[in-house]
């Protein structure tokens, strides 16, 4: 149906009109005064035709630059999110990603190290940055009652490593937070982000005697959180080095 109205109906009765003229006028049924007028008439059949459609066009641009002006102030008044939920189905591809476009100096505080047990987990997350040239140097601030974990799983992956130097060797301390958070100047930008998660369901799940990150938040560098959470790392990284 759409189609249907659709159709030129103007021009399709303007040619109709014009050949039946035509073949009138072959047929010496009507006089070439009468084509005249036909043709007049289809003339100006037309004409008003194209008057409408650029009536028509006039009010569509209009509607649109009406459209994209609020649109633009709608954009305008939106804030970006402080932080962005990453779920199981994208959380190895947000730290993988997290870890290549991180800088500088990267930090890993209070991180569960039994999800390194599993080679394909420690690949995708940690190796990416030892690996990373724009890493200089990662600091880990870990709590004291995973050190067996760290040279009984990690160490021994680490040793084979190119960049493994840049590795600084843990700051072992108490750590009485749930908070745990990676840390980095990202590219593009060269903003301060990091992947925040808490210890505990549902954060982290516990499988096959292992404690895996099941959802972290993508805290973004204009968020005040950031600064807040270095301010923790830093607390205790004094703490273990007094």
């Amino acid at each position: 149906m759409r189609r249907f109205l659709a159709f030129e109906w103007e021009a399709i009765a303007g040619i109709i009109a014009a050949v039946t003229a035509i073949v009138l006028h072959f047929l010496h049924v009507v006089e070439p005064d009468v084509l005249l007028v036909i043709a007049v008439v289809l003339i100006a059949v037309l004409f008003v035709r194209d008057i409408r459609r650029e009536g028509t066009l006039e009010r569509v641009e209009r509607l649109v630059g009406e459209n994209r002006g609020e649109l633009a102030e709608v954009s305008s008044r939106l804030s970006p999110p402080d932080a962005v939920l990453v779920g199981p189905g994208r959380l190895r591809q947000a730290s993988e990603e997290f870890a290549r476009r991180a800088q500088g100096e990267m930090i890993w505080f209070h991180v569960c190290l039994r999800m390194f047990k599993p080679q394909a987990l420690f690949d995708s997350m940690l190796r990416p940055a030892i690996e990373n040239p724009q890493v200089r140097t990662i600091r880990f601030v870990l709590d004291e009652g995973q050190r067996s974990l760290w040279e009984g799983d990690v160490a021994p992956k680490l040793a084979g490593l190119r960049g493994r130097d840049k590795v600084v060797p843990p700051r072992w301390v108490t750590i009485e937070e749930n908070v745990s958070a990676i840390i980095a100047d990202v590219s593009p930008g060269d903003r301060r982000e990091c992947l925040l998660s808490f210890w505990g369901e549902p954060f982290m799940a516990r499988t096959a005697g292992r404690d895996v990150p099941r959802y972290i938040f993508h805290v973004q560098g204009h968020s005040e959180l950031v600064g807040r959470l270095v301010e923790l790392e830093r607390k205790y990284r004094l703490a273990g080095e007094a």
